[in-house]
């Protein structure tokens, strides 16, 4: 080997070696500090993008777990108030039943029948405060309550009339589970029927716009508005000839949440929440709030046996609305197990690729402690190979 002063290659050897080492062993510090395998990208580039992916996923989980456990929350405040309206609608045919005794006097009548206003109200009443985080939930007004709509042709002609139906008829607040037909009394008056109850409006009152809309608004037994838009060209009659014989039948007025349980946003339930106040359940066209309206619900016998049919149905409605809050806790409480348990699979398979074995990066921190030692020693002694050419120098 040739004897340099200049260029100890022996030295530099070392030096490169040395690096090297502390790199090493500043990685495993690293990693033995962050608890990490992977701190950035360059550690592993593949492992970091599937890792975050996972993470991604997991996070999704776990807020999809908790939006869960909200939504069984909302579920169990609905039903636990059901379960007081139950209550109360079964005190409420108890007295039906009384009153379809005819030994009661009027003024035993009178006496059920203010008992049975007070359990009305406060079914209501119950309906009324029933919310969570600020949202009502039996009173259908978690979305827009439509009770109905019909779409028809309309005719360009007056000729065409007797065939042409109307463009448009919008209707909101009647009455759930009901059919009502529009007939034509005459040039003025259409008459709305609920095949119990009907109500006559006059048209002629209205004021027929140039666009040919008529906007009419009543109260009563049937609470209803209507907005009827038809050809500019259309008289009142004509507009109530095509109203002639139209029916449309309504639903009850509900509202949906849906429930984000998972990572995917397909990853929803929805739950009905039904308008659950007197003016919505029990038979259609005789639900408890038209039935009772002051304390001469029971004045009769008759009245009585009316009452207990509609109060059959009122408690059928809240069982059928209770156990559908049932089946969907059932279904989320479901989903919420097995975003436990695919949260728990995910975060074991993100583990392994991102966070360091502990036992194999100590083994790397002394081999590369120990590697740097050596480095250190070698290092010096190539410095000292060239005391050497010195020697020869002296001589």
């Amino acid at each position: 080997m040739a004897m340099i002063i200049n260029t100890n290659i022996m030295a530099i050897n070392a030096q490169r070696n040395l690096a090297t080492t502390g790199t090493k062993l500043s990685k495993a510090l690293e990693q033995l500090s962050s608890g990490q395998r992977i701190n950035r990208s360059a550690d592993d580039a593949a492992g970091l993008a599937i890792s975050e992916k996972m993470r991604s996923l997991i996070r999704g989980l776990q807020q999809g777990s908790r939006n869960g456990q909200d939504g069984i929350s909302m579920i169990q405040t609905a039903e636990g108030a059901l379960n007081e309206v139950t209550a109360m609608l079964q005190r409420m045919r108890e007295l039906a039943v009384q009153a379809g005794n005819s030994t009661l006097g009027a003024s035993d009548r009178s006496a059920l029948g203010e008992e049975i206003l007070t359990l009305r109200n406060e079914i209501d009443n119950t309906a009324s405060r029933t919310k969570f985080n600020g949202l009502s939930l039996l009173t259908g007004a978690l979305s827009t309550n439509n009770a109905g709509t019909g779409t028809l042709a309309v005719g360009t002609a007056l000729a065409t009339t007797t065939n042409a139906a109307l463009s448009a008829v919008d209707v909101s607040k009647m009455k759930s589970g009901t059919t009502y037909t529009f007939t034509k009394v005459d040039a003025d008056t259409a008459r709305i029927s609920d095949g119990v109850t009907s109500v006559d409006v006059d048209i002629a009152d209205a004021a027929l716009g140039a666009d040919g809309t008529i906007s009419v608004s009543f109260a009563g037994a049937i609470e209803t508005s209507i907005t009827v838009v038809g050809d500019s060209l259309k008289t009142t009659d004509d507009i109530l000839t095509d109203l002639n014989g139209l029916t449309i039948d309504t639903a009850g007025g509900s509202g949906t949440a849906t429930y984000q349980v998972g990572a995917q946003a397909s990853d929803t339930i929805s739950v009905g929440y039904a308008d659950m106040r007197s003016t919505a359940i029990g038979s259609g066209g005789s639900e408890i709030g038209v039935l009772v309206t002051d304390n001469t619900s029971v004045a009769t016998v008759g009245q009585a046996t009316t009452l207990l049919s509609s109060l059959d149905q009122a408690i059928q409605d809240v069982s059928t609305q209770r156990a559908k809050f049932g089946a969907s806790q059932n279904q989320i409480e479901a989903a919420v197990n097995s975003l436990g348990v695919v949260s728990e699979n995910l975060s074991a398979s993100e583990s392994r690729i991102r966070d360091a074995d502990i036992a194999q990066v100590s083994s790397r921190l002394v081999a590369a402690q120990i590697m740097q030692q050596a480095g250190v020693s070698v290092l010096s002694q190539a410095n000292s190979s060239s005391q050497a050419v010195l020697q020869l120098l002296k001589q």
